[in-house]
């Protein structure tokens, strides 16, 4: 049992609490103290200083008390929030709207695209019951009414957004407007109706209101859109006539790559393999045109106990996870409530997903993956990209025979983080695919099966990802393995056991390669190639979730630990698959090579001086 001081810890959550209570206690928008921007003191408030650079401190200072804040709510939304905005609040009654620490949090990432002049692109990972939506209503609201006019909105949900909630919100939001905060001679800002279901108009500005539904892109259709609010993506689901791609590519061809336009894609998690999970990841990597903001459980106020009378039993009571809370920082009333909270749920996962401590932990909570989400984070570390790309060739030798050569081509198909060392031994897994379009990839893999570096654990090297005609991923195989040191090369044989489709016979063709390749795979019958059943499969997987989890295997390529991360676990310990509308092939080339690698003492002998030449038909 660990030994702690109880009271060291009661000293440091007073401590913490002090200190989280002048970060809340010290926000004030009417003022601007605690306020998101580049500001300076004017009239004593902190005041943008895009707003005061209009004319100068002495001219801002020149106008008027009202005349300045009808001035300063142009660029400072969190004033404008305060000053013009009454909401409902989530206890009941009606005030001010002050952005709380999670909004804030948001507001950051938007307003940094803004005042830089950029599309304010975001997709927003959230835990519940802090206001998100809200957020960004009033945000767009602020756009139509304030900065722009006709400028359309789209609110967009997985089922027809609740018109009423909305309707309401607006409507008290322009009802209770205050009227000097309106430019001399324009009319105070109304709701109407916009000449159909579901779209309303504010005026004078005339921006519309769109409210849609997933189900259908055809709500992004017809309107000239400048902000779209795509809610709830992550349960957004197919239909006979639509894919959430489909309503995602047609609000992004609708909306402008212009200053002010918005577009927030947001969501609570559910599960990996979906389009949101997809855009997440994509949006860490930097890869995106969105943001990545995450709003943890912690931060939102409500979530947490007003005192804890008996700390050393609540101590006693925690078990690591909420320990960790702790030693991460938060307070004992917050992992208070934490604890309380689990106990409503029958597996901690269920809590994780509801009320998510980091974005990885959202993510897990309730799908099926076959990987640790954990685990994936630690082995994306090692991702990045290549030091080269393009193809390995043959080159012409002595008497027409050939051997494999390098050749840099930015447009090629091979990806290589590591060339071949003299003193290393490589393992190169085929996985075989189709040549349509939108069938599975072809993927060869290049592992260093025990480099001197890694002290024993396989690294992957390079990777050819592509679709040929069967007999042709085979001698390209062969060649990459030739030129990786005549590597141990094992070819997934199912595909060609059964005949070879698309212009090869595969019962033939593994013999072929067999004989003019001498260090290839084959199984204890003697046949060539890796043949993929529910026995050998389920080893290879399990041996390559355990190198996962260990840390054993380094991966370089992203792709592959996407793929991992929408891998399905449908029967425990019996069998997987790829999630709907994803591909296993890179999965399968490394499970396939770290199964080989598992059936060999030794790996295959580093290359010789005198690499054997190989005859290859390209």
């Amino acid at each position: 049992m660990e030994k702690i001081d109880i009271n060291e810890i009661v000293a440091e959550n007073a401590r913490r609490r002090t200190a989280l209570e002048a970060v809340e206690g010290g926000y004030d928008p009417l003022t601007g103290v605690g306020a998101w921007g580049d500001r300076v003191p004017a009239g004593g408030c902190r005041v943008p200083r895009a707003t005061v650079a209009r004319l100068g401190v002495d001219g801002y200072l020149a106008l008027d008390k009202t005349a300045r804040e009808r001035l300063r709510i142009k660029d400072d939304f969190e004033f404008w929030c305060a000053r013009c905005v009454t909401i409902k609040h989530k206890l009941g009654g009606a005030g001010p709207f002050i952005p709380n620490r999670p909004q804030r949090r948001l507001l950051a990432a938007m307003e940094r695209q803004r005042v830089a002049g950029l599309p304010i692109r975001i997709i927003l990972l959230k835990a519940r019951q802090w206001g998100g939506t809200t957020l960004i209503l009033v945000y767009m609201a602020w756009m139509q009414i304030v900065r722009h006019v006709m400028f359309n909105s789209l609110l967009l949900g997985h089922q027809r957004l609740n018109s009423h909630n909305i309707k309401r919100m607006l409507q008290m939001l322009v009802e209770r407007y205050p009227p000097e905060m309106v430019e001399p001679g324009d009319e105070p800002p109304r709701l109407c109706g916009g000449g159909a279901p579901g779209v309303y108009r504010l005026t004078p500005s005339g921006g519309l209101v769109v409210l849609g539904s997933a189900l259908s892109e055809d709500a992004a259709r017809g309107y000239d859109l400048s902000m779209a609010h795509l809610s709830e993506v992550a349960f957004w689901k197919d239909s006979d006539m639509h894919s959430p791609e489909d309503v995602v590519r047609t609000v992004s061809g609708t909306v402008p790559m212009a200053a002010d336009t918005v577009v927030v894609m947001e969501s609570t998690a559910n599960g990996t393999g979906n389009l949101f999970h997809t855009e997440w990841e994509r949006a860490v990597r930097g890869e995106s045109d969105k943001t990545p903001v995450f709003v943890p459980w912690y931060d939102i106020a409500l979530y947490r106990d007003d005192a804890v009378d008996d700390a050393a039993a609540l101590w006693e009571a925690m078990d690591d996870y909420e320990r960790d809370l702790w030693y991460n920082g938060l307070t004992l009333e917050i992992i208070a409530w934490y604890h309380r909270k689990r106990r409503e749920y029958t597996a901690h996962s269920l809590m994780m997903a509801e009320y998510p401590t980091t974005a990885v932990e959202a993510f897990t909570g309730t799908d099926r993956c076959a990987f640790s989400m954990e685990d994936l984070e630690r082995l994306r570390e090692g991702c990045r990209a290549p030091q080269a790309v393009g193809e390995v060739l043959p080159a012409a030798g002595r008497d027409g025979w050939k051997r494999p050569r390098w050749d840099d081509n930015p447009r090629g198909l091979t990806r290589v983080w590591q060339q071949p060392a003299s003193s290393h031994r490589y393992v190169v897994a085929v996985d075989v695919g189709g040549l349509a379009a939108g069938s599975d990839w072809s993927v060869i893999v290049v592992m260093d099966a025990y480099g001197v570096e890694r002290d024993g654990v396989p690294e992957v090297v390079a990777q050819w990802r592509g679709h040929l005609p069967h007999e042709l991923l085979a001698w390209k195989a062969v060649a990459m393995a030739q030129y990786y040191n005549r590597a141990l090369l094992v070819i997934e044989s199912n595909t060609l056991d059964t005949g070879g489709t698309e212009g090869a016979d595969g019962g033939l063709l593994l013999p072929l390669v067999a004989r003019d390749y001498r260090d290839v795979y084959r199984r204890d019958s003697g046949a060539v190639g890796f043949h993929t059943n529910r026995h050998t499969k389920a080893r290879a997987i399990y041996l390559l979730k355990e190198r996962v989890h260990l840390g054993s295997y380094v991966e370089r390529d992203a792709m592959t630990v996407d793929e991992m991360a929408v891998y399905q676990e449908l029967e425990a310990g019996t069998r997987w698959e790829a999630a709907p509308g994803h591909h296993d092939d890179l999965v399968m080339t490394r499970a396939i090579a770290i199964a080989a690698l598992a059936e060999h003492d030794r790996p295959p002998r580093p290359a010789s001086s005198d690499i054997d030449c190989l005859k290859v038909f390209f």
